[in-house]
This record gives structure tokens, C-alpha cells and sequence, in this order.
């Protein structure tokens, strides 16, 4: 009869990774993220939708929902969904480059992924400056 191994408290097989040591690689972050900006776009396109209802409502109500983005928390929000709107659009062009069957590679796929985040902030950033030039940055 076969002798059975005595149970050790360290396994000869490796552990599954955790989040203390395991490492996302920046296409798993794109995807994970291209799919909230996609939720955040939705709830952004509701916000927008309420400002235009607000147009023909009347001057009370549009005048509230522009002191509501014109507060600290409005501001936030509307970063946010610049942010998200840009981020989504520039890693969209990036599926429609991978639908086409380019950038697959270990070394495209990673550097193009490091892009889209790098754009997309400089995108947010630029709109925003334009946005305070031409308004002047009043609420």
C-alpha cells in the first residue's frame, strides 16, 4: 500500500495571488476602466440631460442646476466626467485600432495603454483651461 505524504502548513504549490502581491498590468487597468467610464458616462449624459431640461423650465431652475456646477462638489463632478469622456473616447480609438487586428503586442498594448491615461488627463487639463479662458473662470 502507498504510504500517504504527511500535510505540511506549506504547500508545494504556488499560492493564488492577492492584491498585497499581486501587480495589475496596465491592460487589465484600461479594461477595467474603459468599462466604469462607460457607467460614468451614462450617469454624466442623466446630469446633462437635467441641464437641458433645465433651459426650458425656465430662469429659477436653470439658475439652480448653474449654481449647483458652479459649486466645489458641481466642479468636482463635471471634472470627473470631462475626465471620463476623454479617457473613454481615446481608449475606444484604441479598441477600434485592436478591432482592426493592430497593437496586440505584450510592448504596444502596454505603451498605448500608458498613453491613453497620460492623454486623457492632458485632454481633461486642456479643456479645462480653455473652459476658464474663454469664460474667465467665474461662476
Amino acid at each position: 500500500m502507498a504510504e500517504a505524504k504527511p500535510r505540511t502548513t506549506t504547500s508545494e504549490r504556488p499560492m493564488s495571488p492577492h492584491l498585497q502581491i499581486y501587480r495589475w498590468p496596465i491592460t487589465m487597468l484600461t479594461s477595467i476602466t474603459h468599462r466604469a467610464t462607460g457607467m460614468a458616462n451614462a450617469a454624466g449624459t442623466l446630469l446633462l440631460a437635467a441641464w437641458l431640461v433645465s433651459l426650458t423650465a425656465g430662469p429659477e431652475a436653470y439658475a439652480m442646476v448653474m449654481d449647483l456646477m458652479a459649486s466645489i462638489l458641481g466642479r468636482i463632478v463635471l471634472l470627473g466626467f470631462t475626465w471620463s469622456m476623454s479617457f473613454h473616447l481615446l481608449n475606444g480609438i484604441r479598441h477600434l485600432f485592436w478591432d482592426a487586428g493592430h497593437g496586440f503586442e505584450l510592448t504596444t498594448a502596454n505603451a498605448t495603454g500608458k498613453l491613453v491615461l497620460f492623454l486623457s488627463v492632458l485632454v481633461t487639463i486642456a479643456i479645462w483651461v480653455l473652459a476658464y479662458s474663454v469664460r474667465g473662470g467665474g461662476a
